[in-house]
């Protein structure tokens, strides 16, 4: 009866008006709103650094940088937490009232008087973000049947995945009026979400379960905040001194306390049976690694075009463009074939080592000197690059989950990506330190694109994982266990 019932609202879509036919490509639609809000709020800030930093009085890229880092991590260790709550709860309700959050917070940074009060108010920002991300995914996973849930969760993906590597771009055009209307243009579009996903969104029910270990959560972000602290102030404190090596070590003992609370509680946050699944431990893997290169990669090319070459916000956004461009040409007409003839293995190792190769191509080609068709060639292959990976892991991660972890899964896979960016971002601000000159300058970018690129590197290693043999499929059949829908 209950996945009759199910099924029934999935095919209805009872709204709050009575009950009316929804579509799963207008669900889609309707979440995607949301979720290019929160990818898109993640990465248009990095241009309105400057700005920011001028306006606000605070010349610190170190302090900075936590405007990026306080609404990666909340938006990380909050995503599992969410993403449990949303499983055992109406997915709908979920998602608008992080819709909502991030609306309001959205205001609220554009109003910001400091750069404290805008840090405040990010994490309130991310904590929307990290509630409206998992419910999104689980809308989607629930409304479409069986056989068509890979396009949809990389038309999903697309969605964010674009939205973050235009984040420059958009931000470009924002900051010459003013940096605030980077979050302010926040504000008509989570309404308009907000109105349309009340009437338009099927009311999916959740699955009842135990209250999530908040805890873990707690845990999770103070360790992942331990960790990037020390690799933000590392350089200004000193690698080898005593408050360095403390925090690093307290957050190491923090994250080691995290996974053993999961391992042994009766209710973890992150169930550990999901990484029994090779399917989803390799792509969470990979998509670590790939974020860590990725948030590095994005952060270095602003900050290079901007403070080395002198570009305005806007001119550096126009520059950019071309990378994401590439995005949702390769998702759309390229991977979905990729995937179906050579599997997730081969496309993942393929995209993030064209991925590193752009990175690279910076280290090698880039001088002091302002010289676009320099970089246009790597921007050109790190937009391939994403285009083939972020998509496969979403899709291959989702593909290995049950109906009744769909959001905790995604969530679980999301909070990786979010993880990685903020460590990407820490170990680019570590390893640029506080160069002097323009030879100087050079070099300490070269090694940061170095290292983005290894980290690249690592994540087409990880992606060997995909590769199982047929029997393994058979712990990805809960997905195709719902009915589909007729």
């Amino acid at each position: 009866m209950q996945l009759l019932s199910q099924r029934w609202v999935r095919q209805r879509g009872a709204g709050p008006a009575g009950e009316r036919q929804t579509q799963p490509g207008q669900v889609l639609v309707i979440v995607c709103a949301g979720v290019v809000m929160a990818s898109l709020d993640m990465f248009i800030v990095n241009v309105a650094l400057p700005q920011i930093a001028v306006e606000l009085h605070e010349p610190s890229l170190g302090t900075l940088s936590w405007i990026l880092n306080g609404y990666a991590i909340i938006y990380a260790a909050l995503l599992v937490l969410f993403g449990r709550l949303a499983d055992q709860r109406n997915r709908k309700r979920g998602f608008l009232l992080g819709v909502a959050i991030f609306t309001a917070a959205s205001a609220a940074c554009g109003a910001a008087a400091s750069v404290p009060m805008l840090i405040a108010f990010r994490l309130v920002q991310a904590g929307g973000a990290a509630l409206l991300t998992p419910t999104s995914l689980g809308l989607v996973l629930a409304s479409y049947p069986a056989e068509r849930r890979g396009g949809a969760v990389r038309a999903w993906t697309a969605a964010g995945g674009m939205a973050a590597s235009l984040g420059p771009v958009i931000g470009g055009l924002l900051v010459a009026a003013s940096w605030r209307w980077v979050f302010l243009v926040n504000v008509p579009v989570g309404l308009v979400a907000l109105v349309v996903g009340w009437r338009r969104l099927p009311a999916m029910p959740g699955h009842p379960g135990p209250r999530p270990d908040e805890l873990s959560a707690l845990l999770v972000t103070l360790g992942v905040g331990g960790l990037t602290l020390g690799l933000v102030r590392g350089g200004d404190w000193g690698w080898g001194s005593a408050a360095t090596v403390g925090v690093l070590s307290a957050a190491a003992v923090v994250l080691g306390l995290f996974t053993l609370r999961c391992v042994r509680h009766h209710n973890p946050l992150v169930e550990p049976d999901l990484f029994r699944v090779r399917a989803f431990s390799g792509a969470s893997l990979a998509m670590l690694l790939f974020s860590v290169s990725f948030g590095a990669m994005l952060l270095s090319i602003v900050l290079w075009m901007q403070d080395s070459w002198g570009w305005s916000a806007l001119r550096t956004g126009l520059g950019i463009a071309p990378g994401p461009i590439m995005v949702p040409l390769f998702t759309f007409l390229v991977t979905g074939r990729l995937l179906a003839r050579y599997g997730p293995a081969v496309v993942v190792g393929a995209g993030a080592t064209i991925f590193a190769a752009g990175i690279a191509w910076w280290a090698v080609a880039v001088q002091s000197q302002p010289n676009y068709l320099a970089i246009l060639p790597g921007m050109l292959v790190t937009g391939i690059g994403v285009g083939l990976t972020l998509p496969s892991l979403m899709s291959t991660a989702a593909a290995s989950l049950p109906p009744q972890s769909f959001a905790t899964g995604s969530g679980v896979v999301n909070m990786l990506r979010q993880v990685g960016f903020a460590v990407g971002v820490a170990l680019l601000v570590a390893v640029l330190g506080s160069p002097h000159g323009a030879a100087a300058e050079l070099a300490a970018f070269r090694h940061g694109w170095y290292a983005a690129a290894a980290a690249g590197l690592g994540a087409a290693l990880a992606a060997i994982a995909l590769r199982r043999p047929a029997r393994a499929l058979a712990h990805v059949t809960p997905v195709a266990a719902e009915p589909p829908l007729s």
